[in-house]
């Protein structure tokens, strides 16, 4: 029953997203505006990593896209809740786990697609890296965008209006994208800051599609980021299912 409930969620939401041609493309928008007027900026700067500086770039904006995208995807449930669709759902059978499975393996399916698109461009900027590692830093995306969607929604099914969910989303991701070297890599800072940095589980998953960018899997960093992207999403879907489940959604 909860395959099938997830099933039924996750193509209703898919559904009403495809529906909405313009906010598929505009979502990777700030990304590759990232990629074409930051990137050439990096070109044969010594950033202290293995590989290209596209190599180092482009897998902190396949992670900025999944940490923003993913982070504000609790608005869907803020209007939901001022239309009645949540109290609607309530009164039905469907698993409160599924209710949130549905959600975020449909914002999954979306930033990996989006993902998709920006790698293409980057590759058509300069861009080359194994196809495995390219691989691998999808599965990073939907990882990540399945952890923060799922306290995204939890976070939005306890405050009850915009004002309050937009402040405090901002105060969690500028921090996080400040202190996780998305742009660039925290070691070209002071010690100080990376050390810092390091407290930040954003920064694991970092190095760790860095790494897979450059060809190189059997890595510490590989190891730490893959830990930290699971642990992280399993906490995370269980805050979220706790919080559906309490708030009666």
């Amino acid at each position: 029953m909860l395959l099938h409930d997830t099933a039924l969620i996750y193509g209703r939401y898919l559904r009403q997203s495809l529906r909405s041609r313009f906010g598929l493309l505009f979502g990777v928008l700030m990304p590759l505006l990232y990629l074409v007027f930051f990137g050439p900026l990096l070109t044969g700067l010594p950033l202290g990593g293995r590989g290209s500086s596209w190599q180092l770039l482009v897998p902190g904006l396949l992670l900025q896209l999944a940490l923003f995208g993913a982070s504000f995807a609790g608005f869907s449930v803020i209007v939901e809740n001022g239309q009645g669709v949540i109290e609607r759902m309530r009164v039905t059978p469907v698993s409160r786990l599924a209710l949130l499975l549905g959600r975020v393996l449909r914002d999954a399916t979306l930033f990996v697609f989006q993902a998709v698109l920006l790698v293409l461009a980057a590759v058509v900027m300069g861009l080359r890296a194994p196809l495995p590692g390219v691989l691998v830093g999808f599965a990073f995306v939907a990882v990540l965008t399945v952890a923060l969607a799922s306290l995204s929604y939890a976070l939005a099914m306890k405050v009850r209006t915009p004002q309050e969910f937009g402040p405090t989303i901002n105060a969690l991701t500028m921090p996080s994208m400040l202190l996780s070297g998305l742009m660039l890599p925290m070691t070209l800072g002071p010690a100080w800051l990376d050390v810092l940095s390091r407290l930040m589980p954003l920064r694991h998953l970092v190095d760790a599609v860095r790494d897979a960018y450059t060809g190189a899997y059997a890595t510490a960093h590989m190891l730490y980021g893959s830990l930290v992207a699971v642990a992280f999403a399993a906490l995370a879907v269980t805050v979220g299912t706790r919080v559906f489940r309490t708030a009666g959604a």
